[in-house]
């Protein structure tokens, strides 16, 4: 069990590293084009995922990337999704936990903005 809680984003289309632990999908629309057994997941948590209308206005725009953090946050309050935040910090007390995401730009995606929130 790692002494301090790791968590880590990474593109689902990567393939897995050594320091990965549990793989966990957070997009609500699986990846184009991936198998399930390319994307090596553990678990897909579709449910701490964005709204659909959160995720069509933010589009991946980095002039919204702030706005977005905040709406989201505001999201991850209500039940579903917070039992779902709830979860994924379970899943880090016992191993690093790595977040995948579909988007070109893991950085400026829900799966960091849920990794900030972790690791705080």
């Amino acid at each position: 069990m790692p002494e301090k809680a790791q968590v880590q984003v990474r593109r689902v289309y990567d393939p897995p590293a050594r320091g990965d632990g549990t793989r966990v999908l957070v997009d609500r629309l699986w990846p184009r084009g991936l198998t399930k057994t390319k994307a090596a997941l553990d678990e897909w948590c579709k449910e701490v995922a964005p709204s659909t209308e959160l995720r069509k206005w933010y589009s991946h725009d980095s002039s919204r990337f702030i706005e977005f953090a905040r709406r989201y946050q505001v999201e991850l309050t209500q039940p579903e999704r917070s039992d779902a935040l709830a979860h994924l910090r379970e899943l880090m007390k016992h191993r690093t936990l790595t977040l995948l995401t579909s988007t070109k730009q893991p950085e400026i995606s829900e799966a960091e903005v849920l990794a900030r929130m972790l690791r705080h």
